[in-house]
């Protein structure tokens, strides 16, 4: 059956998959060997594909955490892995594997995944955010990606927000410097009852309400759909985050925004696929 391959590189693993229809039928995760980088992180990334490339394969979609040069492939300044300032991904996959490579940011390929196989796909104009480590998004306009001129738009948590960031308000980080714990170590206390987790996450949420308010003013979409690991705790901030969006100037855009959480797993793999389809 005819498939194409979705791969994921993050700064600890690269997480690949073969995709037939909108099932991933096989799935690999390998070290990325991010502090050796270069030439050695690129030759894993080759033998991923050729573990899971079959002669029905396709294409090749892959989500990078930078930014990129989407027509010619190129993959610029990827923090976590050494030595990957300008890597030629496009060209230097595509000589070898003779198939077509898709490449995006990660944040841009979740949207895209959400778009395709998930809850995206019943609007045209959304915005998928990532709430992780960092908070990144992705902005669906006419049922398709943004095209932007450095692939950086969408990036919401880098706008200065109180002393710092949104990123470091909205991200894993405000829990470990507000309580010195993990967010899912407070939210399982908080599920227990616990005031002080329940607090906490109470306050978290007026911090989303600004990232919120933010997407509202700039792009005004039909939802917001949240991902990545705190997402699994919207139970817990929602409330929060509604009450503080009742200050907002266009009530009416508050009340017709439709705010929900990924149900996609392995969004990582699917979203990258999604670059093919």
């Amino acid at each position: 059956m005819e498939n194409i391959l979705g791969i994921d590189i993050g700064g600890t693993s690269i997480v690949g998959g073969r995709i037939e229809g909108d099932i991933i039928v096989e799935q690999i995760t390998v070290d990325t060997c991010a502090q050796e980088g270069g030439d050695k992180t690129l030759n894993i990334l080759k033998e991923l594909i050729r573990q899971l490339k079959t002669t029905d394969t396709r294409a090749i979609g892959i989500g990078v955490p930078s930014v990129v040069d989407r027509e010619k492939g190129i993959v610029y300044n990827v923090q976590n892995i050494k030595n990957w300032d300008e890597v030629h991904l496009k060209s230097l996959l595509e000589a070898e594997f003779e198939l077509p490579v898709h490449i995006d940011n990660d944040a841009n390929c979740f949207a895209y995944g959400e778009k395709i196989y998930g809850k995206g796909k019943e609007f045209q104009n959304f915005v998928g955010i990532t709430l992780g480590t960092g908070v990144g998004g992705g902005i669906i306009q006419d049922n398709h990606l943004l095209f932007d001129s450095n692939c950086g738009s969408g990036e919401f948590g880098e706008i200065p927000y109180l002393d710092s960031i949104l990123e470091e308000y909205c991200g894993s980080r405000f829990f470990t410097r507000t309580a010195g714990r993990s967010g899912y170590e407070i939210a399982l206390k908080a599920r227990e009852g616990d005031r002080d987790s329940i607090a906490i996450y109470s306050q978290y949420g007026k911090h989303i309400s600004m990232l919120v308010k933010v997407i509202l003013l700039i792009l005004d979409p039909q939802a917001i759909i949240f991902g990545g690991s705190i997402s699994k705790s919207f139970d817990l901030f929602k409330d929060s985050m509604y009450e503080n969006l009742k200050d907002f100037p266009y009530p009416k855009s508050v009340a017709k925004i439709q705010i929900l959480t990924s149900d996609l797993h392995n969004i990582g793999i699917l979203g990258a696929g999604a670059l093919c389809v």
